[in-house]
C-alpha cells in the first residue's frame, strides 16, 4: 500500500481518522480472501481494489458528509455499501442497509460488519421485498447494478419520498440519462467520479413521474 493511500482515501472521502483508514486496509485483505471462493468483483479489477473499489466508494460520503440514514442497492461485494459502512462509524447515529439478494454475497456482508462491529445491517432480499424495511432512509447508492431507468423503478419507493440517489455510472450514462426521462422527471447534478476520467456520480432528488405529452 502506498505512502499516500491515507492522502488519498482523504481527498476521495474527506476527513477520516488513521483507525479508519487502518480497518479499510484490513477490510482490502478481508475481500481478496474471500473472493477466492466467492466472485465478488470482476478479476480485472483486482489488481487495484484500493483505487477501483474502496476509494470509488469513498468518494460517496465527501457528496453527502451530513447524511446518517443510507440504503445501498445491490450491494454484492461492498461498494459502496461496506464501504460506506466504514466511514459512517465516524458519524454518530449513522447506519446504512446493505440490500443483497445473493446468499453467499450476504454472508460476506455480514462477515464483514460482524468483524469491524460496522454501523450496516444486511438486507438478503430482493430490492422490491426490501422497501417496508428501510424507511425514510436520506441516501439510496448504487454501483454496477442496472441501467439507470432501471435503477430509478427500483428506487422510486425512496426517491419519491424525499431520499437522494447517488449513482455510479460510467461513459455512456448521458443515454442511460435520455431514456430515463421518458418515464421521470428529476433535478440532477453530475459529480466527476475522482477515480475514473469517464465515470460520473449521478446525484438526483425530486424523482416524480414525467408528465405525459
Amino acid at each position: 500500500m502506498s505512502a499516500d493511500a491515507w492522502a488519498d482515501l482523504q481527498k476521495a472521502a474527506g476527513p477520516v481518522s488513521r483507525e479508519t483508514f487502518e480497518r479499510l486496509q484490513a477490510f482490502e485483505q478481508l475481500f481478496l480472501k474471500w473472493n477466492r471462493s466467492i466472485n465478488l468483483a470482476a478479476p480485472s479489477t483486482l489488481d487495484d481494489v484500493w483505487r477501483r473499489h474502496i476509494l470509488d466508494s469513498a468518494q460517496l460520503a465527501r457528496i453527502a458528509p451530513a447524511a446518517t440514514r443510507w440504503v445501498d442497492l445491490g450491494s454484492g461485494g461492498g461498494f459502496p455499501g461496506l464501504v460506506l459502512g466504514f466511514l459512517l462509524a465516524e458519524r454518530p447515529g449513522a447506519l446504512i442497509d446493505l440490500v443483497e439478494s445473493n446468499r453467499k454475497k450476504a454472508s460476506f456482508l455480514q462477515s464483514v460488519i460482524g468483524q469491524f462491529d460496522l454501523p450496516a445491517r444486511v438486507l438478503a432480499k430482493r430490492i422490491d421485498d426490501s422497501y417496508a424495511l428501510v424507511s425514510a432512509p436520506e441516501i439510496v447508492t448504487a454501483r454496477a447494478l442496472a441501467a439507470l431507468p432501471d435503477l430509478l423503478n427500483l428506487a422510486a419507493p425512496w426517491l419519491t419520498k424525499g431520499a437522494r440517489a447517488l449513482f455510479h455510472k460510467g461513459r455512456d450514462y448521458r443515454a442511460e440519462v435520455e431514456e430515463s426521462t421518458h418515464r421521470w422527471a428529476f433535478d440532477l447534478v453530475e459529480h466527476s467520479s475522482m477515480t475514473d476520467p469517464l465515470g460520473v456520480i449521478l446525484e438526483i432528488t425530486d424523482l416524480r413521474p414525467a408528465k405525459q405529452q
